[in-house]
């Protein structure tokens, strides 16, 4: 099943072992909660979900949730055995913990490891990694509502539906990241890869729920809800201040060729925020 999950990823040498590996895990991951029935309560979004149901071309590392509604005293620990069953089934240990914040937080997040050293697979590429793979898996357990859900189907390692936001509301939470994630000096890169995705594929962007997500972070500008001009002002602000470069190196590791990234400029972001799509109800 493993060699069969393989095949449909182009392996050259070991950082695409490593990123396709790490891809079939939350593949995996995301079956055993299924089978736990977590996508009655839970769905999946960001980065991680737009590469596996869009087909976004960038590898994504953690798998981020957010409950259906509000739910006080949500607990992540009862789908991890569903979860560790799953990749029983494959031959795989792994190792779950949940990771303790030491602030107060909505997010409820856990770690899942497994040392890929551990498999021999028949392929034509050197395998012999020895570092393990650490896939973070969170849950939002007070989201900002105003978000729709669509059933996406997943054929491995077997058949079964997925939970996910819509498209023009996964714009909307990377907007929200984009313009409002605090990384202190780091640039995420990977932000703007997106970004310019979405615009390339002409997605359009909820912009009801980016005030929502907005309102509840406190990220509101004299809570004043982003009306078009307002939005691509805030975004061109954030444009103004990007360093490039950083951007940059942020995405290159998750990507086939990082010549795509030669274009990026502050003036080619600026003309990509004037051809953003709106979606309004």
């Amino acid at each position: 099943m493993l060699e069969q999950m393989l095949n449909k990823y182009i392996i050259v040498n070991d950082e695409d072992y490593h990123n396709a590996l790490r891809e079939i895990l939350q593949e995996v991951a995301l079956a055993g909660l299924y089978r736990g029935g977590f996508f009655e309560k839970a769905a999946f979004y960001d980065g991680t979900a737009l590469r596996i149901f869009y087909d976004l071309d960038r590898f994504s590392e953690d798998l981020d949730f957010s409950l259906l509604k509000p739910q006080k005293g949500f607990k992540l620990e009862p789908y991890f055995k569903t979860i560790e069953n799953e990749f029983s089934a494959l031959g795989i240990e792994v190792e779950i913990h949940s990771k303790i914040k030491t602030n107060q937080s909505n997010v409820k997040s856990a770690f899942l490891k497994s040392d890929t050293s551990m498999h021999v697979l028949s392929l034509d590429v050197d395998l012999k990694l020895h570092k393990p793979i650490k896939i973070r898996f969170e849950v939002d357990t007070n989201p900002p509502l105003g978000f729709e859900t669509e059933e996406k189907l997943l054929l491995q390692p077997f058949s079964f539906y997925v939970k996910c936001f819509s498209l023009k509301d996964l714009y909307a939470g990377k907007m929200h990241a984009l313009l409002f994630r605090n990384w202190k000096t780091r640039v995420k890169g990977r932000d703007w890869y997106d970004f310019e995705w979405y615009v390339r594929n002409n997605c359009s962007l909820n912009l009801d729920h980016l005030n929502m997500r907005a309102e509840q972070s406190n990220s509101l500008y004299d809570k004043k809800y982003f009306t078009k001009e307002l939005f691509l002002q805030t975004l061109k602000e954030k444009i103004d201040i990007l360093d490039v470069e950083s951007a940059k190196e942020d995405t290159k590791r998750f990507i086939k060729d990082d010549k795509v990234l030669d274009i990026w400029s502050k003036d080619y972001f600026s003309l990509l925020a004037d051809k953003i799509s709106y979606h309004f109800d």
